[in-house]
């Protein structure tokens, strides 16, 4: 594998030298953090706007809460609610850079069709066996994040021998199989918080550097997490700054993309730390 510094988005190359930020907008009122704060398209747009605002590079929709032990939703009503909201966006920011973040080949595909540029997958194809063969067909970029089970069963899976080298065969294994179907771009999520405690979540983080000799793009997704609050034995809405000091470390460890809440915040996070880096050349 080689690693690349762009992905394709719609035959435009986006650069990953400079690390972006993914703006999370969640459609559904069981998300931990937000969910329910979007009750129409004046909600979502003002959302978004803010974030456009704010820098955010790709508006990553979800319509499927994923935080633990959530609710089983149909097909159709993760359809209707992504579908609709990504319709919305475009309408009114046709420059939008959109993800779907789905484990449903139907959604990733239907989204696809109304103008996202990028599937964004908890289960790396493993809830849905025709995702891979979706992602083959309309060529996209693919974020594959690490999990066991799924939303409703990961917290009983968090039994590991050795956990990072465990995850680097998961994601090794997932990209062969992709490339062998054509898929250039590719890009991993470790998965904080899923199929993982607390403390496997900061040993991960920790040894996030680790997953660099994969050779592709890596995702951080850790805004808010149980593992800030937890840790701050504090509340969601109390873990910006904890947010902040963690993206930091995300980046120092070689993330490529920070997928979180507050788009601003991120984006001061990735100047302060490029101008560190550029310190020492």
């Amino acid at each position: 594998m080689s690693e690349s510094n762009f992905i394709n988005i719609k035959g435009e190359l986006m650069a990953l030298s400079m690390p972006k930020v993914m703006g999370i907008i969640n459609l559904t009122a069981d998300s931990f953090y937000d969910g329910g704060k979007i009750k129409s398209d004046k909600d979502l747009l003002i959302k978004v706007e803010k974030m456009v605002a704010e820098g955010v590079d790709i508006l990553d929709v979800g319509a499927y809460s994923s935080r633990p032990g959530a609710t089983d939703i149909s097909m159709r009503d993760e359809w209707d609610a992504a579908i609709t909201g990504i319709d919305a966006i475009l309408k009114q920011f046709p420059e939008a850079v959109i993800s779907i973040d789905s484990f449903r080949s139907t959604v990733a595909k239907g989204a696809w069709e109304h103008g996202a540029s990028i599937v964004n997958d908890i289960s790396a194809g493993n809830l849905d066996a025709t995702m891979f063969d979706v992602i083959a067909e309309i060529n996209v970029p693919y974020i594959m994040m690490h999990m066991r089970g799924n939303p409703q069963t990961m917290t009983q899976l968090t039994g590991y021998d050795h956990l990072v080298s465990e995850i680097i065969d998961y994601f090794n294994a997932k990209a062969k199989e992709l490339r062998s179907r054509g898929v250039k771009d590719i890009i991993i999520d470790p998965g904080f918080g899923f199929a993982k405690t607390k403390e496997q979540s900061f040993e991960l983080l920790n040894k996030l550097s680790s997953l660099k000799i994969l050779e592709v793009p890596i995702l951080c997704g850790v805004s808010r997490k149980s593992m800030i609050f937890k840790e701050l034995e504090s509340s969601p809405d109390q873990a910006l700054n904890g947010t902040t000091a963690l993206n930091m470390a995300c980046l120092m460890n070689g993330a490529s993309i920070l997928r979180v809440h507050d788009a601003k915040e991120a984006k001061e996070t990735i100047k302060l730390h490029e101008a560190m880096t550029n310190s020492n050349i």
